[in-house]
């Protein structure tokens, strides 16, 4: 029973199942049925489906069968009025065909035209769309041309900009396009050859200045202001700029201060025959200001390019190297006139380097020590033209035949006496022409000297200091030995000596001239603290002692000159009745030598006559004594006595005034006390009064007398003024004998 209910449920199931399917099938889309046919199939009741189905369609045909025997007549009408339509839609037919005919004939040109029309507006959208991408595109093209142009101008700096706008503004917009990718791959080769080209252009600029640098620093020397504009610096600002958009400043500016360095190495490099002439000179420094000049306008016109620090560094090697190579080539130099031009230049170079800011105390330090080389040169050259001044002199008084020739040398030198004044022409000076030749010399030392001191931004003090010192090297050591060598002169001759012992007494006296010569062109007053003194006194006095000196030696020379024609027969027994001649020649020359030295101070003639006397004396008495003559008879001492009575005759004529009464006598003491022993014989008052303060032969030694007494004693045999006393010779010699050995007795004892 229970399965009969479960069949009867699920009969009931599907034909509800059916039922809805059926409804699915009558409301769907025919195109849409086959799911719904395959649930059908799907299922197992496909058989009870399909009588179902035939049962609905059966029901659905009597449905149209009624529903077409209800509206049969109006159908029946309907075919009717269909059938009467026919004929009249068949003519509408032929005409809508014989009007769509000539439609179509008639509309063909249209139906061209109207396809052309569409071709036209195709190609005008096509164009349009083409404008708008060109619009786009064009500035790129614009800009990258402009770029090429600026480029090949060589306009670096814009170009780079115009890059920039390129890049950054315009190539964006049209990114995909293949030519801009052609161009985005080209900028990175671009900004090179922009650097690059900037880079040669930089090279360029350090060569051209390099080479101009001499232009540029001399005229700056001039002190003319805009030196820097003989250079173009804009190479140097486009590739500083260039670098600095490019993020490659720090490189640039390390580039551009090596190759600076290397330049200032070349520039401060000074050639070898630099000190050869004054060009020399000035080609080098005008290359150094050139290149700072350079350097500082680059240093206030660009931010950083080169700081103080580097520049202050270049300057410090400048200056070490430019003073270490003008010491060196300073030396060579002998000219006093270029290493003046040389001072002159190097403060032209000081001050004009001073403008710009850079300091420049050490080469004003440095022409200090140049100073004292310009000392020594100008010291060579005055001793050159002392030397010709002394060698072209007559040694002669000036003579003078008018007032404007005793005038015109008064002009020349200070000189002032009344008596000469008074004299009628013609006159004579007492000095010579070196006299005012030297003293003027002298002054123009001196305004060489000045001229070295001057743009030297020294005190006056420091000028007259310098002033001083130098003049006195001058008369010290230049003038002093000019005077020597004149003085030590082989050929130098008395009348020389004595009118330089003149000239130098005037020179002396002049001394005090210079003082105010010098004090009027420093304005320094001699009385002024740690002022020099000049030293000419002391020079002109050294170089009239050495005269005076000369004079003696001269005198002595001249005497034994004469002394060596000295012939005595040293065993002659004959008495003689008059002096040698040699003698009396001697003395006559004594005579008019010493007349020449009226202008000389007395004490210096005085000097000199005693020193000649004294020179004859001793020589005499040498002549007498010497070892060469072993005898000598009592006639040849009788003979030489007349020659000294003839020199006491000359003391005693006073050749030399000043001497008191028989001073001059003095000189012949020795040989007169000597003489009047042996010709008068007077032993026993010698051997008695020996040692005694007041005896009479006090200047006889008794070594002279024994040494001349041994020569008498082996000739007293044979001389014939013994003849007559023959019977008393023995007595003779024994006297002799016994003599002799009473001085060797006052020998010995004065010895022990």
């Amino acid at each position: 029973m229970e399965r009969g209910k479960m069949a009867e449920a699920e009969s009931l199931e599907t034909a509800a199942e059916h039922e809805r399917i059926l409804r699915e099938i009558e409301s769907t889309d025919t195109a849409c049925i086959g799911p719904t046919l395959r649930s059908v199939y799907d299922g197992e009741e496909h058989g009870r489906f399909m009588e179902k189905l035939e049962t609905r369609i059966r029901n659905h045909d009597r449905e149209i069968e009624k529903m077409c025997n209800f509206h049969y007549q109006g159908f029946v009408d309907s075919i009717t009025e269909l059938l009467k339509v026919r004929g009249e839609a068949q003519k509408l037919k032929n005409q809508v065909t014989d009007t769509n005919r000539k439609l179509q004939h008639e509309g063909k040109e249209l139906v061209i035209a109207m396809e052309e029309l569409k071709q036209c507006r195709l190609q005008q959208r096509n164009i349009s769309a083409t404008v708008d991408k060109l619009m786009l595109c064009l500035p790129v093209l614009e800009m990258y041309s402009k770029l090429r142009d600026q480029m090949k101008t060589k306009r670096h700096y814009p170009a780079l900009k115009t890059l920039e706008h390129l890049e950054h503004t315009y190539l964006p917009q049209v990114s995909h396009y293949r030519f801009c990718k052609v161009m985005v791959d080209n900028i990175p080769k671009l900004r090179e050859e922009i650097k690059d080209v900037s880079m040669s252009d930089l090279k360029d600029f350090l060569e051209s200045i390099r080479k101009h640098s001499d232009k540029i620093g001399e005229t700056a020397m001039k002190q003319v202001p805009g030196a820097q504009d003989l250079v173009d610096f804009s190479p140097v600002y486009r590739c500083l700029h260039i670098y600095s958009v490019l993020g490659a400043r720090e490189t640039f500016e390390n580039y551009y201060r090596k190759q600076r360095r290397k330049q200032a190495r070349l520039v401060l490099q000074p050639p070898s025959n630099m000190h050869e002439t004054l060009d020399g000179y000035r080609k080098y420094f005008n290359q150094i200001v050139g290149f700072f000049v350079v350097e500082d306008h680059i240093l206030h016109t660009t931010q950083g390019l080169v700081n103080r620090a580097y520049i202050d560094e270049l300057w410090e090697m400048a200056l070490s190297k430019t003073i270490a190579a003008l010491r060196t080539h300073s030396s060579y130099c002998s000219d006093p006139n270029l290493v003046l031009d040389l001072k002159n230049l190097i403060v032209l170079f000081a001050d004009t380097l001073q403008v710009y800011g850079f300091p420049v105390n050490q080469l004003f330090d440095m022409l200090l020590e140049i100073r004292d080389q310009y000392s020594e040169t100008l010291l060579k050259k005055w001793a050159g033209i002392f030397r010709n001044i002394l060698d072209s002199d007559n040694y002669s008084p000036i003579p003078v035949t008018s007032e404007e020739m005793y005038k015109k040398v008064i002009g020349q030198f200070p000189f002032q006496d009344i008596e000469l004044e008074k004299q009628p022409f013609p006159k004579k000076f007492p000095f010579s022409e070196f006299v005012p030749k030297v003293y003027n010399q002298i002054k123009e030392f001196i305004y060489a000297c000045l001229k070295f001191s001057e743009d030297l931004h020294l005190s006056s003090t420091e000028v007259d200091d310098m002033i001083r010192k130098s003049t006195n090297l001058l008369l010290t050591r230049t003038l002093s030995n000019s005077l020597q060598n004149v003085i030590k002169r082989k050929n130098i001759g008395l009348t020389e000596l004595v009118q330089i012992i003149i000239n130098t007494t005037h020179l002396e006296k002049s001394c005090k001239y210079l003082e105010e010569f010098i004090t009027n062109i420093t304005n320094v007053l001699p009385e002024t603290v740690h002022t020099t003194k000049l030293y000419g006194t002391t020079t002109f006095k050294d170089a009239r002692h050495a005269a005076e000196e000369e004079i003696y030696t001269n005198l002595n020379q001249k005497i034994d000159q004469f002394l060596q024609l000295a012939d005595y027969d040293w065993m002659t027994g004959e008495l003689g009745s008059k002096a040698s001649d040699y003698l009396v020649d001697l003395i006559a020359f004594l005579r008019s030598t010493f007349a020449v030295f009226t202008h000389l101070p007395g004490k210096v003639a005085q000097t000199a006559c005693m020193s000649a006397c004294k020179h004859l004396a001793t020589s005499l008495m040498q002549l007498l004594l010497e070892a060469e003559v072993r005898q000598l008879t009592l006639g040849a001492l009788q003979q030489f006595n007349l020659d000294v009575r003839e020199c006491e005759q000359f003391a005693r004529s006073g050749p030399v005034p000043g001497f008191q009464e028989d001073t001059l006598q003095l000189a012949f003491i020795d040989l007169r006390q000597l003489l009047d022993l042996f010709i008068q014989w007077d032993w026993s008052t010698y051997l008695a009064d020996y040692g005694q303060p007041n005896c009479k032969y006090l200047r006889v030694n008794p070594v002279t007398a024994l040494t001349l007494l041994e020569k008498m004693k082996d000739t007293s045999r044979k001389n014939n003024m013994f003849a007559q006393f023959r019977k008393n010779e023995r007595d003779k010699q024994k006297l002799i004998d016994t003599v002799a050995k009473q001085l060797r007795g006052l020998i010995s004892s004065h010895h022990s």
